[in-house]
């Protein structure tokens, strides 16, 4: 498998394929994210999920998605640059404001 290069520049709102341990056991597979931001090659990323019954900001087909989806803002974590396969497509600017509105909503609702 083919890892993303070091020098690849990854721009918030790219969506990416990743490895990605899971919180409630040590498995690892392969799913999408949304990259929030890179700093020292640590990547913030939000999970994206095809249940499209789970909350979060709807990723459809007409924006990019394979089958349409859901971006889990309940689900943020950090990887490594080197975990990242390759980047899938990047969010409109429109989808990309309604992640950060959203995400920025349930920090402000935490005062």
């Amino acid at each position: 498998m083919r890892k993303m290069r070091p020098g690849n520049v990854l721009k918030s709102g790219d969506v990416i394929l990743a490895d990605v341990q899971f919180t409630d056991t040590f498995e690892v597979k392969k799913r999408p994210a949304v990259v929030l931001f890179e700093e020292f090659g640590n990547v913030i990323v939000a999970g994206i999920t095809s249940n499209i019954e789970m909350k979060g900001v709807s990723l459809l087909k007409k924006d990019g998605a394979i089958k349409d989806s859901v971006i889990k803002l309940n689900y943020i974590f950090t990887i490594s640059k080197a975990m990242i396969e390759k980047t899938l497509f990047s969010l409109s600017k429109e989808k990309k404001k309604e992640v950060f509105d959203a995400i920025v909503g349930k920090l402000n609702a935490l005062r």
